[in-house]
């Protein structure tokens, strides 16, 4: 990312470059199709200023992936127990909340996949770091995995609007299953 200090003005601006940018992606439904003259004319600020903050389409993307692992990969929240690993849901879960538009127009594109697989993958191996010294089991790693897709699966449904499920509903059926996995 370009901006190093970010200001309350650079930080503004950055949020309305990413919120035009989420929207366009929802219409779109591609990456690629998006471009920054549509991007800048949306966010209603000059080219100038959006290469001030970022070098191109794809930077502006990158900058939500990166938030959303720096929330998988909190160093701050060391898992070493089940009731840990509840904790981290309900923190991935919260943390969606909050940012639930946004989410809501970045996972209607094709795009998401890929990134999501990668947001798995980080899960899954912060999952099983907490939980291997507690369960000697040579399918931890699989029993996570498969917990983590069934999620991901219900996260991108919910996401694009096709779950009949709310995010605090589907928090308490992770913990549902997690609990009948890991018994």
């Amino acid at each position: 990312m370009k901006v190093q200090c970010l200001n309350s003005s650079s930080i503004k601006t950055r949020n309305r470059i990413k919120k035009s940018f989420a929207e366009l992606i929802n219409e779109k439904k591609q990456l690629d199709k998006v471009t920054v003259t549509e991007l800048v004319k949306r966010a209603d600020i000059t080219r100038s200023t959006f290469y001030t903050h970022y070098d191109n389409i794809y930077e502006v993307a990158q900058d939500y992936q990166l938030q959303t692992i720096e929330l998988l990969c909190n160093d701050d929240l060391t898992l070493h127990s089940k009731e840990d690993v509840k904790n981290y849901f309900v923190n991935i879960i919260h943390c969606l909340k909050e940012n639930e538009e946004i989410y809501k127009l970045l996972l209607s594109a094709d795009e998401s996949l890929v990134f999501l697989e990668r947001l798995k993958n980080i899960a899954v191996q912060k999952i099983y770091d907490a939980l291997k010294d507690i369960y000697l089991d040579k399918y931890l790693e699989l029993h996570i995995s498969f917990l983590m897709n069934g999620i991901l699966m219900e996260m991108i449904k919910y996401f694009r609007n096709e779950s009949a499920y709310s995010l605090d509903e589907l928090l308490l059926n992770i913990n549902n299953w997690f609990e009948k996995i890991f018994s």
